[in-house]
């Protein structure tokens, strides 16, 4: 289970007199249960990529908390990495290994010896449609050639925690297709299933419930006939434009900032969009020392 709490993050732009500091996330609130998919949504710039990467340990949040099955993102941060597994926006692979060579790698780290790698991988390789693959470099590879890599890196070790940012971005219809019904099958299997995309029919065909950002804090959280309801539109992408769209006297969500619990669904628009206002977010404290992370192989050809 994942569990976020008034998540706050600023980044700091420019330099001498045009620094400034530049607020991403300002209070994010939502829970991802076992056995569920959970989507997150919102316009570009609403704050969803620098989330995602606060829950994945790789962002230390300003303050607010992340929790994955009760250890927290920070603190236990070893501990959590070893739950999850992250579909991050970037699609990074060693371009001179092969696809197997570039999972087994990973897998390593995880702690996997290498006939449960391999077992893995040829599961995977199966369900995602990539046994051409596994054997070519990954110099050339297409951009879902990429995707379904990344995708088969991130289940290796079978977590419990799956958070996958645009997991579909790239695939093509039967890729897609296949990708779906795996995610089904893991969700069916109690795994917590975190997702985020743009696309309203991914949203409603996996996700048992939605949570949508916009200017960095949360405005609306149910399954897609709650906000329907809410909202009185007649389809997903109306709600989450009436949701997430600038209104008069400031933006829909500018009284909100994280509260109301994970489970809530405010039964109107005016509830939805307009909750108490939590405290100032307390000024950025000292990261912790980063956690230590394995070197990458070296390519003598790089």
């Amino acid at each position: 289970m994942i569990e976020v709490s008034a998540l706050h993050k600023s980044f700091l732009t420019g330099t001498g007199r045009a620094k400034q500091l530049i607020p991403a996330v300002r209070g994010i609130s939502f829970g991802a249960a076992d056995g569920q998919v959970t989507g997150l949504v919102g316009p570009n710039g609403a704050g969803k990529t620098t989330t995602l990467r606060m829950i994945a340990t790789l962002v230390v949040p300003d303050s607010g908390h992340a929790t994955i099955d009760g250890l927290d993102s920070v603190t236990d941060s070893l501990e959590v990495r070893k739950s999850l597994g992250v579909l991050s926006d970037a699609r990074g692979l060693y371009s001179r290994l092969t696809t197997r060579e570039n999972i087994r790698y990973y897998g390593r780290l995880r702690g996997m010896a290498d006939p449960a790698i391999d077992a893995a991988l040829e599961r995977l390789a199966g369900l995602i449609e990539m046994g051409p693959l596994l054997d070519r470099r990954a110099e050339g590879f297409s951009q879902g050639e990429r995707m379904k890599v990344a995708i088969a890196r991130a289940l290796i070790h079978d977590p419990k925690n799956l958070v996958l940012d645009e997991p579909t971005n790239g695939l093509d219809i039967l890729s897609t297709r296949a990708l779906r019904e795996l995610i089904r099958r893991l969700k069916d299997a109690g795994k917590c299933i975190l997702i985020s995309s743009h696309i309203m029919q991914e949203i409603v065909a996996l996700a048992d419930s939605i949570v949508i950002v916009a200017e960095g804090r949360t405005v609306a959280r149910g399954t897609a006939e709650e906000l329907l309801e809410a909202t009185g539109a007649s389809n997903l992408e109306d709600a989450f434009v009436a949701l997430s769209r600038p209104r008069e006297g400031g933006t829909a969500n500018e009284a909100s900032d994280g509260a109301a619990d994970a489970d809530d669904v405010l039964p109107d628009l005016s509830q939805l969009t307009t909750v108490p206002a939590a405290a100032p977010a307390a000024a950025p404290a000292a990261a912790p020392a980063a956690a230590p992370v394995a070197s990458p192989p070296v390519d003598p050809n790089a």
